[in-house]
């Protein structure tokens, strides 16, 4: 009985159980992709016009993208609370949506309605953050990985509620809204106690590689499945039965992962040889760790203090004997026998977000993310006009094929990271310039509009914008550390809706609306400056419809050329932090 308890134990404290459950959690927080299917059902309920829907989702956007507040409480508050708070607000929005839509609440002014669905979309930024923080930790030697299963399953939540809410097969659309208020915060409510750090620097075993594999061939077979299904549910009439049978299958793919943390626990001795021949590392990295937590201080006395014959022992027992001299001045200056100073902390350790912001290596990560994904998110904001400016009929096939290319690219874009710093302990940034490079090659099948030239399009912005939201937290984390790794990355998040902003509500709309005028009047009569074009999306206007490759032909090129600038930034990152990544990485090659 004991030992089933020990086991039973260890499967509860099982790094593989919280990502497993962090994959779950994630599942449900693509509630901003699914916007665009709640909009028709709040438009005609409320008689709202595009502009308005439109308003609503740049409150969508700014929800999904602002989350200062919860990196900030995931440093004061357990996870669970920030899990649960999260869940409070997705509930209170969109629950209050509902109420609004179907009637049983007063109908509510549209700034009221921008709110509420700020503050319900926002909830997942609690999610994304619990998340992403509980499992960096957990795995810190395999971040790229884990951020790239991680960010994409966020990227398939639109889809897989989707799928879902099939199932349900009402006559009445509300319902829709009424399971993305119940739905996700069910799910963070029934998880937010197993989504912690469990300490999984001393879990570290041979299968996990073999584990990864595991996570990394679901995450194709439930790419491909997902893009199965929705091709067959668009392109022939299913009855409810098999809709049914594919949802099922659907979850059941969805519980495999489960079986890692169950064979780990249950199938062999919770402490295995393998971890018994790590325990000298393990117990670097705890000393590390316990260090980090226990002495946030850096203490500059030491170099003063220490005897010159330090420098010259073993690591392990300079490492000791550092730890002892500063465990001796941190006593006298609680006794007020020595002054204490802190010095700023370089490259790979822990970082604040005040300290990062005054960083050029932060600055170049954030604007080549702002170029990049931003470049990205317009494509995707867009991609309805412009395959219909090209004459496609089915927008919808592109929308979903996107979906399903950012979801793999950010899967790829860890594994291929990772592999990058592990095999050749090379700066993960590299990768970013990579992805940035396929974007720049995306965009110009975009403007040369091609036959099939969307196809291509669309697969290569999908894999490099996706790529993008593996590398970047990973690569914060390894530069900027994990102690304040959750407002680091809801700082960066920022970059997002930044340069969706410029480049979709001011570059793309200004040129799509000059060459929709010249079309509708024959003559170069409209020419609008950029600060008109704005303030038309501000303002109810109804927008002109374009037809031909020029509607987007100067916008992707524009962001061709701003995603080669991207690379450049990127470059100069990789530039700058190769001795980090040979310090953090070179010597576990040797």
């Amino acid at each position: 009985m004991g030992c089933f308890r020990e086991r039973v134990s260890s499967f509860f404290n099982n790094r593989w159980l919280v990502f497993v459950a962090a994959m779950w959690i994630q599942s449900c927080a693509g509630i901003g992709y699914i916007f665009g299917s709640l909009s028709p059902t709040i438009k005609s309920s409320l008689n709202y016009n595009q502009r308005q829907v439109a308003r609503l989702g740049v409150a969508k956007d700014l929800g999904d993208s602002v989350g200062f507040l919860a990196g900030t409480l995931s440093e004061i508050l357990p996870l669970w609370g920030a899990l649960l708070i999260g869940a409070i607000q997705n509930f209170v929005g969109y629950g209050w949506v509902w109420l609004v839509v179907t009637g049983r609440a007063p109908v509510l002014p549209l700034w009221a309605m921008c709110i509420l669905i700020f503050v319900g979309t926002n909830g997942e930024t609690y999610f994304n953050t619990a998340a992403l923080v509980s499992c960096v930790q957990n795995f810190p030697k395999s971040r790229g990985p884990v951020v790239g299963i991680l960010k994409g399953f966020a990227g398939l939540g639109g889809a897989i509620l989707t799928q879902i809410y099939a199932v349900i097969h009402s006559p009445d659309h509300a319902s829709l809204i009424f399971m993305v208020a119940v739905g996700p915060t069910m799910v963070a409510i029934a998880l937010m106690f197993i989504v912690r750090p469990v300490g999984g620097h001393k879990q570290i075993r041979s299968s996990d590689g073999f584990s990864f594999s595991i996570i990394y061939g679901i995450c194709v077979v439930l790419a491909s499945y997902l893009m199965g299904v929705m091709l067959l549910e668009d392109l022939i009439d299913l009855s409810h039965t098999v809709i049914t049978i594919f949802t099922v299958i659907l979850f059941v793919i969805l519980f495999i992962p489960i079986v890692i943390p169950i064979t780990l626990s249950f199938s062999r001795d919770p402490r295995s040889s393998v971890e018994e021949a790590l325990l000298p590392e393990s117990q670097q990295e705890e000393a590390s760790k316990s260090g980090d937590n226990d002495q946030d201080i850096i203490f500059s006395e030491i170099e003063d203090e220490k005897p010159r014959d330090v420098d010259l022992l073993p690591a392990l027992e300079r490492q000791k004997r550092i730890a002892q001299l500063q465990a001796k001045l941190a006593q006298a200056a609680a006794e007020g026998a020595v002054r204490i100073k802190k010095r700023r902390p370089h490259r790979g350790e822990d970082f604040t977000l005040m300290e990062a912001l005054i960083k050029a290596d932060f600055w170049l990560m954030f604007f080549s993310l702002l170029l990049g994904s931003g470049s990205g998110l317009t494509v995707i904001d867009n991609l309805g006009q412009m395959s219909q400016s090209l004459g496609y009929d089915h927008t919808h096939v592109f929308v979903s094929m996107i979906s399903i290319w950012n979801f793999l690219g950010r899967v790829g874009g860890g594994y291929f990271s990772e592999k990058i710093v592990r095999d050749y302990a090379y700066p993960r940034p590299v990768a970013m310039a990579c992805a940035q490079v396929i974007m720049a090659i995306g965009h110009f099948f975009f403007a040369m509009g091609w036959p099939g030239a969307m196809y291509v399009g669309t697969l290569l912005v999908g894999l490099g914008y996706g790529a993008h939201w593996a590398i970047v937290p990973a690569a914060a984390s390894e530069l900027f550390g994990l102690k304040k790794f959750g407002a680091l990355y809801n700082f960066l998040t920022l970059a997002n809706p930044a340069g969706s902003l410029i480049f979709s509500g001011v570059i793309a709309s200004s040129i799509y609306d000059r060459e929709a005028e010249k079309q509708a009047h024959g003559a170069h009569l409209g020419q609008r400056s950029l600060l008109s074009s704005f303030s038309s999306f501000v303002f109810l206007k109804e927008p002109l419809k374009c037809e031909g490759a020029i509607c987007f032909f100067l916008t992707s090129m524009i962001m061709s050329g701003l995603c080669i600038v991207a690379v450049v930034l990127s470059m100069i990152l990789v530039y700058r932090t190769k001795t980090v990544y040979t310090h953090l990485y070179g010597r576990s090659r040797t």
